[in-house]
């Protein structure tokens, strides 16, 4: 099975005080509900992150059935590109999918479709709308993490820049939607939104 990197270094200054990463999500932590829906579907597990947070991350995925290893950022405040490069090029499988860390709601099902699509080019990278989500997309590890080397050296920071360089298949809405609804892109940036998500998760708990 491939892998998983998930990123977890931003600074979430929108989030408050605590570490976004780990905030309490309907009694789980934000982390391990992103691991626990995506475990399904990969068995290898690299958490970008920095040192600072590993031990954090590290008693959050206690008992989720994952031995993650860490990414450790190399450069405090890098952006995500760094985070994708660092993550994929500690990945062992060929394909990765790379998925941020308040992404609660990810479908598995589309995780899925999205390594189908990744098969034989060097990404799926899902489009819904003029924006490429690159933090919820398949890569080939190896050249995925070469190109965002080539664009960090050329001072180039922009997170779809990479993508120029890369044989990759665009996951258009119309796609998207076949497979799944577009709340598995939904993140989490602020308190109110931490909150309204917990109310959604619980209820649907309690309906099950």
């Amino acid at each position: 099975m491939p892998a998983g990197v998930v990123l977890a270094g931003g600074r979430s200054t929108r989030f408050g005080d605590r570490d976004k990463v780990v905030a309490d999500l309907a009694g789980t932590p934000m982390i391990r509900r992103v691991t626990d829906r995506i475990g399904t579907v990969v068995d290898e597990l690299v958490v970008n992150c920095r040192e600072d947070q590993v031990d954090l991350i590290n008693d959050a995925l206690a008992g989720s059935g994952f031995d993650p290893s860490f990414a450790l950022d190399r450069t405090p405040d890098e952006g995500p590109m760094a985070g994708i490069r660092y993550g994929l090029e500690s990945a062992s499988a060929e394909y990765a999918l790379v998925i941020a860390c308040d992404m609660p709601f990810v479908d598995p099902a589309f995780v899925e479709h999205l390594f189908d699509r990744a098969a034989g080019h060097d990404a799926a990278v899902p489009r819904p709308d003029e924006w490429y989500q690159t933090t919820q997309a398949v890569y080939r590890a190896a050249p995925m993490a070469a190109a965002c080397r080539r664009a960090l050296d050329r001072g180039d920071r922009k997170i779809i820049e990479p993508l120029s360089d890369l044989d990759r298949v665009v996951v258009d809405r119309e796609e998207i939607e076949r497979v799944t609804s577009m709340e598995t892109f939904e993140n989490i940036n602020t308190q109110e939104e931490l909150e309204a998500a917990a109310a959604r998760l619980l209820a649907a708990e309690e309906y099950e």
